[in-house]
């Protein structure tokens, strides 16, 4: 296993098991920022924002312009809005937030140049599941246009932070005062580049398809089923091509808190980091339609840009085991509730 070394290199500083309580401490904020909230809610709105734990809606998630169940941002007073503000930026890092509120910006953009009423930036909705609390379940989710961010909670502890979908049109903004605004601009500058270090043998593994899907293959689904890995293993690569591997992943851990972040890699760190996957589909020339995967053990990222021109990003984040804390929650289930 050629590349094994390296990856270890990259991720393996101050990985211990300290990183666990990361998800309390975020839990408890998470779980006071979502009680501000709501208290800040009249009664109206807060029936709007909030579901059950176990209501389907919690399932229900969208990266389209679709109607959407939920309180949208264009219902919010100001203060509703920097509570709201202040709920997303309990997950994300820096650049996470950043990330988020230019999808947002970009929908501006849209409404701009076609003056649709479903390109609105206050067109993103904020949804509670169940009760915030440090007992029992619960979750939420801030999710709109090509944003997609959904959490879920589970005796005080933050049990996932998936699916996290982001997605950006225009992907680079071409012209007028916005000219050179690139959103997601690493996770297609990162993927070329590594896709430029593969040659013969090596590229024609990572390269499964020389046209591009016209979307991400998992789309909406509520669980993965992406059939067996394609590309090229970790294990076949170079300790470089790992190394910058590594790099477009940590593009993707980085859009949450350094603590979340750490932790999930410190998750990929403890599985078989070998059989981590890199392929390819489409073009490799700036401008032209591309897709790429990168599928672990644990985890599924998925990246296209076909649409509009070749100008139009969706990307996400799947835990293989975990999404919306379905196997946990099963399992606590499972044994808080044996006869």
């Amino acid at each position: 296993m050629r590349a094994r070394v390296v990856l270890l290199a990259c991720g393996a500083l101050g990985l211990t098991a300290a990183w666990s309580a990361a998800f309390e401490d975020v839990a408890r904020e998470m779980q006071a920022q979502a009680k501000h909230f709501l208290a800040a809610l009249d009664d109206a709105k807060r029936e709007k924002a909030t579901f059950a734990f176990d209501d389907d809606e919690r399932f229900n998630w969208h990266f389209t312009p679709v109607d959407r169940q939920g309180l949208p941002y264009r219902e919010l007073s100001r203060g509703e809005r920097r509570l709201a503000d202040r709920l997303l930026a309990s997950a994300l890092s820096r650049d996470g937030l950043d990330k988020a509120f230019g999808i947002m910006f970009l929908d501006q953009i849209l409404f701009e140049r076609e003056g649709r009423d479903i390109r609105d930036p206050d067109r993103y909705f904020v949804s509670i599941f169940g009760e915030p609390g440090a007992e029992g379940a619960w979750g939420w989710r801030i999710e709109g246009h090509h944003l997609s961010l959904n959490f879920t909670l589970q005796d005080g502890r933050l049990v996932s932070t998936s699916p996290a979908f982001m997605g950006s049109n225009p992907a680079t903004v071409r012209d007028g005062p916005h000219a050179g605004l690139d959103v997601l601009a690493d996770e297609q500058r990162l993927a070329r580049e590594l896709l430029g270090m593969f040659t013969g043998e090596a590229r024609a593994a990572v390269v499964f398809a020389e046209e591009a899907p016209r979307d991400i293959f998992t789309s909406n689904s509520r669980r993965v089923e992406i059939g067996e890995p394609i590309g090229l293993a970790v294990n076949e690569m170079t300790p470089q091509q790992a190394d910058a591997l590594m790099a477009l992943i940590r593009v993707y851990l980085d859009r949450m808190r350094p603590e979340l972040a750490q932790a999930e890699l410190e998750k990929i760190m403890g599985e078989d980091i070998g059989a981590i996957r890199f392929a390819w589909a489409g073009s490799a020339e700036v401008g032209g339609p591309h897709y790429y995967r990168i599928h672990g053990p644990t985890f599924l990222i998925e990246y296209d840009n076909t649409q509009s021109d070749s100008n139009h990003i969706h990307s996400v984040w799947r835990d293989l085991t975990n999404d919306f804390g379905v196997d946990v929650l099963a399992e606590h289930y499972a044994t808080a509730h044996a006869l």
